[in-house]
């Protein structure tokens, strides 16, 4: 006897791998997310679907000379998991030593499985779960799996391709254009004049580190940025550990430095003239006298307005003060055979020219969505507490800070999301899903943020409510209240229970 159309269809979908949480991205996020899973929801399965053939997402993937956070990690660090390194801004290669670390010794890895591409996800009402389509890397296969929950942790940088403006001239060029998102492992610039073109924290990282061989580096700006030179070993984290547990030294040590950036932040946005004048001050002296500071490091914007670039002990004005590096602020005319020629009619030459010229954007990955059918339109959706969007189901997602650290709002998002789990699991319910009716509601950017990367992109992303629990707060403190300690039950969060024609048991999880 031929089974009919739909008991083949019943059949297919019993034979898709099922999880409880998948998780996108095996980055810093999304291997946060699953410590807080398996920590805090033990009984609930999960996966990590990344899309590269290695885990660490950022921190493996950018590979330029003397790549670093521009946090303190203490506070980019886990709070589950102390940073031990006396370098409180430390190397690329030690975040992703510490972030692959966190993964082996709580068994994370096991759930990982590397070259795998989420492409679509689809919900199903009438089943209350996900069904994903994921390519495999190298034979191109197409996969599907199953969730409750669906939890995208890739952050919002686009992987494939960094942005490179349009320069009149440069197929002229005989020099090397690199731009730092894919710097070539065997890039030689011993004895060379290295343009860097842009002035955030990639060029300021690049700059010092490449001084030690180039004959000489270059950043050319289109417009200042600020610069505060800070410490990289935290003097007041390296003492405590030598008195305290390290648990306890790690906390204090996060504690101090969420307030003291949550104090530069306050006060920047209430008296940001007084702020220009100290950040002013802070450059002039560690210049040599008669610098030009105020054509090279005066922006016209006030501080925080842009995230301000952080460089350890100083390092770049070190090598200014050389003569190793130097600044230009001026704008490109066009490139020429042997350098670059500016808008002032100076010409910069140049071997190698680096455009860190900022990233690209993608939300989720770039993972389509659709809800029973419907295709999900981003742009027109609104944030719920900067984890959820509204009128998607079982449905969040880990976007960091732009004023702190990024891991800090992490750890809320994903504590949150357990004790969300735990709350459907206690009554019943089968989906989640953020809803509003307020008219009165307008909206804006949920990336509010003045730097040009985020400006070119943020048309594409869902958009932050102008009120709770609808609106991004870039508060640590006020996240803590409610994410950490406030209520789940909210009117504007619609819980249900399925009632699908016939219930089907999931199939068993397939071994990694």
């Amino acid at each position: 006897m031929t089974p009919s159309t739909a008991e083949q269809s019943d059949h297919s979908a019993a034979l898709i791998e099922h999880v409880d949480v998948l998780i996108v991205g095996a980055g810093v996020s999304g291997i946060g997310c699953a410590y807080h899973l398996q920590t805090e929801q033990p009984g609930n399965s999960y996966v990590i679907l990344e899309a590269r053939e290695a885990t660490g997402g950022t921190w493996d993937l950018f590979r330029y000379p003397g790549i670093r956070s521009d946090s303190d990690l203490h506070t980019f660090g886990y709070e589950f998991k102390p940073w031990l390194d006396e370098k409180a801004i430390a190397d690329g290669s030690a975040i992703l030593s510490y972030i692959r670390e966190t993964a082996s010794e709580n068994s994370i890895d096991r759930h990982i499985r590397t070259g795998h591409r989420v492409t679509r996800a689809e919900w199903s009402s009438e089943d209350a779960r996900w069904t994903v389509e994921v390519i495999r890397a190298g034979s191109g296969e197409t996969l599907h799996l199953s969730c409750r929950w669906l939890f995208c942790a890739g952050g919002y940088y686009r992987y494939e391709e960094g942005y490179t403006p349009e320069f009149a001239g440069i197929e002229r060029f005989a020099g090397q254009v690199v731009h730092p998102q894919h710097w070539p492992e065997d890039l030689d610039y011993a004895g060379k004049r290295v343009v860097v073109i842009g002035s955030g924290a990639t060029a300021m990282t690049l700059i010092p580190a490449m001084t030690d061989t180039a004959a000489h580096v270059t950043m050319l700006q289109r417009s200042p940025s600020y610069v505060i030179s800070v410490p990289q070993k935290d003097p007041i984290a390296n003492a405590l550990r030598r008195f305290l547990p390290a648990d306890t030294a790690y906390a204090l040590a996060r504690k101090k430095n969420i307030w003291l950036q949550k104090t530069v932040y306050r006060l920047s946005r209430s008296r940001p003239k007084l702020v220009r004048r100290i950040l002013r001050a802070g450059v002039k002296r560690q210049l040599p006298a008669g610098y030009a500071v105020d054509t090279h490091f005066k922006p016209s914007y006030n501080p925080w307005d842009q995230r301000l670039c952080a460089v350890p002990d100083g390092d770049l004005f070190e090598a200014i003060s050389s003569g190793r590096a130097s600044v230009v602020t001026d704008r490109i005319d066009a490139f020429t055979e042997h350098g670059i020629r500016l808008v002032s009619g100076e010409e910069l030459a140049a071997d190698i020219v680096v455009t860190a010229t900022g990233l690209n954007l993608l939300a989720f990955g770039g993972i389509e969505l659709s809800v029973d059918g419907e295709p999900v339109e981003l742009s027109q959706t609104m944030t719920f507490k900067a984890m959820m969007l509204s009128d998607v189901p079982n449905f969040a997602f880990a976007i960091g800070y732009t004023n702190s650290s990024w891991t800090l709002k992490v750890d809320l998002v994903c504590e949150y999301l357990g004790r969300l789990l735990a709350h459907m699991d206690e009554h019943g319910y089968d989906s989640c899903m953020p809803h509003t009716d307020d008219p009165t509601m307008t909206t804006r950017p949920l990336l509010d943020f003045g730097a040009g990367y985020v400006q070119r992109s943020v048309h594409a992303f869902p958009r932050q409510g102008s009120r709770a629990p609808w609106s991004l707060a870039m508060s640590y403190a006020e996240d803590v209240k409610n994410l950490r300690h406030g209520g789940i039950e909210d009117p504007e969060l619609v819980f249900a229970r399925r009632t699908p024609a016939a219930d089907v048991a999931p199939a068993p999880v397939l071994a990694a």
